[in-house]
């Protein structure tokens, strides 16, 4: 069956072009539309769609608001669609706080809206595999205040690690940085991990966020309110330090240049147009390079997102006597890189989202 969806837009020129781009594909099926928040919120009512795309700037009832009572009332899931601003970036951030899946940057341009469209048709299928219940902004309590609690089986357990072939490494396996790799549902998941790390951590970060040109320095100035570390926007040649989180920016692959004890960031922006599927920054790039830089003194970590970006990157870690560990099925809002790491035998470790920070204070 086709995906459900409810267009929620106070353009009706915008409503029009996504409703008729979004119907060339079989697998989704444009329920309605609304105008504003008010109606839309009536309309997931009646009409129980599988995926609501919601404007962030609308009059009546704006977008943060009308998710914010979505998610109190009737929790499905939600793909926002945000302008090219800094105070669209800043309510995007805002939104995914309180419980959107993922957003897309609306277009500047007549001739963006077809990627913007392609880009939205991806997440709106991602939003339909995912779980609610492990939104961290959902999970902390229902509408009656109560904590949620997953009670099924699986939610309990993680597969195994699969054996893989280490190298054998004299280096003492110090570990001088961690990779975070994420996707659908990372914003959220990385706010229960950066906030709990304490700033005299003695290792570097590099998040690489699959995320719109625009709105990785907004996420970056997010994260470094909520948490004791620095975090911030990497820039050309920026040092790995103790205490210090790097955000890939978008639209750039970041490798690492130096030796251990003496490490920078090279920012690249690519000679080709980023192909079908793929993203830039690619986990897989940034987790490759510090396996080759770093061998046993890199450890990556590999959290919700739909497609298998990371997987190779996490076995390129552990094959060099790395530290990885892949976020369980039991949390993951999209359970798709990490399952691609686990069953490629890059996961040393399984562990559900509560238990990422011990594990990073644990190792380093």
């Amino acid at each position: 069956m086709p995906i459900r969806v409810l267009v929620v837009d106070d353009s009706s020129l915008m409503r029009r072009l996504i409703v008729r781009f979004l119907e060339e594909d079989i697998n989704i099926k444009v329920i309605d539309t609304a105008q504003n928040g008010e109606e839309a919120l009536k309309k997931v009512q009646s009409l129980r769609p599988d995926v609501v795309t919601l404007d962030v700037e609308m009059p009546v009832l704006d977008g943060l608001s009308t998710l914010g009572r979505l998610m109190r009332l009737s929790p499905l899931p939600v793909v926002m669609l945000s302008a090219h601003t800094t105070e669209g970036a800043r309510a995007t951030m805002q939104a995914l706080a309180l419980g959107a899946l993922d957003f897309v940057a609306k277009p500047t341009k007549p001739g963006e809206m077809v990627a913007m469209v392609a880009d939205l048709k991806y997440k709106i299928k991602a939003a339909a595999q995912a779980s609610l219940r492990k939104i961290p902004a959902y999970t902390s309590q229902s509408a009656t205040g109560q904590k949620k609690q997953d009670t099924r089986p699986e939610a309990k357990t993680a597969k195994a690690p699969i054996p893989i072939p280490v190298a054998r490494s004299s280096s003492g396996g110090k570990i001088e940085v961690v990779v975070i790799g994420s996707s659908t549902g990372g914003p959220a998941a990385l706010q229960q991990i950066v906030p709990l790390l304490p700033e005299n951590l003695a290792v570097g970060l590099v998040i690489v966020q699959h995320i719109p040109v625009g709105f990785s320095g907004p996420l970056a100035e997010h994260l470094d309110r909520k948490s004791k570390l620095k975090v911030k926007h990497a820039e050309q040649g920026d040092r790995i330090t103790p205490g210090q989180v790097l955000v890939s920016p978008a639209g750039y692959d970041l490798f690492f240049k130096g030796k251990p004890g003496s490490l920078t960031v090279f920012l690249d922006p690519g000679r080709m147009p980023v192909h079908p599927g793929g993203f830039r920054p690619s986990v897989d790039v940034v987790m490759k390079s510090a396996a080759e830089t770093l061998g046993s003194h890199a450890m990556g970590v590999l959290l919700t997102g739909m497609g298998k970006d990371g997987a190779q990157g996490m076995v390129a870690i552990r094959k060099g006597n790395g530290h990885t560990v892949a976020e369980a099925e039991s949390t993951c809002v999209v359970y798709g890189m990490p399952r691609a790491a686990i069953e490629m035998g890059g996961a040393e470790r399984i562990l559900p989202l509560n238990e990422i920070a011990g594990e990073i204070i644990r190792v380093v």
